[in-house]
């Protein structure tokens, strides 16, 4: 049964397990920049996963990279970090970061106004190969100045969500319109979402049928959730604080131990 959460003033988070980004489609790694230093002045360790066919990431054909890819490329960043982690993704991301964190070795996962999972799969819908850039998702300029998505964003701040932006996986993106079941989770999981995300609205995991918590928070768009200086200096500690409460005394093997 999904509750609502207040996390409140987290105690020191120096002993939490490192953080995993996981970023949205049609975007980067570097979308992250402004969460780990926000966790860093927190003595929170991260790593921003790079996902395969995007910059920094693994060379594939975009064409037909799927979710399970994603949630694949997510798996092997926690292998390689040999100890449990807490899963954090933003938008697609998220969807990719519950599949991961469904197989187990997270300790914790958070999704920033996620693509949500589905109970069942429409075997109607098809799944097309091909590509697709940003302007799907409403971002039809590169001027800084002509970014209405991106409302609560400062000059800098939509400098850097323009040059985060790439191409993306049409197949992955269908996938997510036809469902992608995540049935279960072994971990505990907070849904974060604003008030100003039109494109996410609490509403919209009121079906959720995992055990989830909520958090809202006022006035971020959906970039602005990864990417508003202003809101992380109250999102970020409010997502520690509820990881450091979730966590406790959780011992969890790291995937592939």
């Amino acid at each position: 049964m999904p509750t609502e959460t207040d996390p409140g003033s987290p105690p020191d988070s120096a002993a939490l397990p490192p953080f995993l980004l996981v970023h949205g489609a049609a975007n980067s790694a570097a979308v992250w920049a402004y969460w780990q230093r926000a966790l860093a002045e927190r003595r929170v360790t991260s790593r921003a996963v790079a996902l395969r066919g995007h910059p920094g990431g693994p060379p594939a054909d975009l064409a037909r990279t799927s979710m399970q890819d994603y949630a694949d490329d997510v798996r092997e960043a926690m292998r390689s970090l040999a100890r449990p982690v807490v899963l954090v993704g933003w938008s697609m991301g998220g969807l990719a970061s519950m599949m991961a964190a469904a197989a187990g070795g997270a300790v914790a996962c958070v999704g920033l106004a996620p693509s949500m999972p589905a109970v069942a799969r429409n075997p109607s819908l098809p799944l097309r190969a091909g590509e697709f850039g940003p302007e799907e998702y409403g971002i039809g300029s590169r001027d800084p100045d002509d970014q209405p998505a991106m409302h609560d964003l400062d000059g800098e701040e939509r400098r850097a969500a323009l040059a985060a932006l790439c191409r993306e996986s049409r197949y992955a993106r269908d996938e997510r319109a036809a469902g992608v079941v995540v049935a279960s989770l072994p971990c505990p999981l907070l849904i974060v979402t604003s008030t100003a995300d039109a494109q996410r609205p609490r509403r919209r995991y009121d079906g959720l049928q995992l055990s989830t918590e909520h958090l809202s928070v006022d006035g971020a768009s959906h970039w602005g959730l990864v990417l508003s200086r202003r809101m992380l200096e109250t999102l970020v500690p409010q997502v520690v604080g509820w990881v450091t409460g979730a966590v406790g005394g959780a011992d969890v093997a790291a995937p592939g131990a």
